[in-house]
């Protein structure tokens, strides 16, 4: 499978917990998450434009914060405007992207640090419900 998101080429990142088993790498939650994204778990705003081809629209904060329940390390917000951000992590000076390849051919400027607190972005009970969806099915996902 192609690894299409940004810090792919990237090695050095390890689950630091077994939570996930089978989950080791950065690219292991990649594998997971193509059959696991869909509709419900895509933002509610971008909702009428996810689709089966671009399966992370909408995915990165949640994506970003489970990320960070295995890997560890800090989640990063770029700003989009009208206050919304695209989340991505950093661990150990290592960033990655999981949701990325939503922006296509867009390149992303990854050397802000807005850095984004969980319990900011789980003060919205929907997004919080999305991220324990993702969670569960993650742990499904694992056996």
């Amino acid at each position: 499978m192609k690894m299409g998101y940004y810090g792919a080429e990237k090695t050095g990142v390890n689950a630091v917990n077994d939570d996930y088993p089978g989950i080791d790498t950065p690219q292991d939650l990649y594998i997971a998450l193509q059959s696991i994204w869909c509709e419900f778990s895509c933002s509610p705003r971008l909702r009428p434009e996810w689709s089966k081809d671009n399966k992370s629209l909408g995915q990165c904060t949640i994506t970003a914060f489970l990320a960070q329940d295995i890997f560890g390390g800090k989640v990063y917000g770029i700003p989009r405007g009208e206050g919304v951000y695209h989340c991505y992590n950093e661990v150990n000076g290592t960033i990655f992207d999981l949701a990325s390849e939503q922006f296509g051919d867009e390149k992303l400027v990854y050397d802000c640090r807005y850095e984004q607190k969980r319990e900011d972005q789980f003060s919205d009970a929907g997004k919080k419900e999305r991220y324990e969806y993702l969670c569960s099915e993650l742990h499904k996902y694992c056996g």
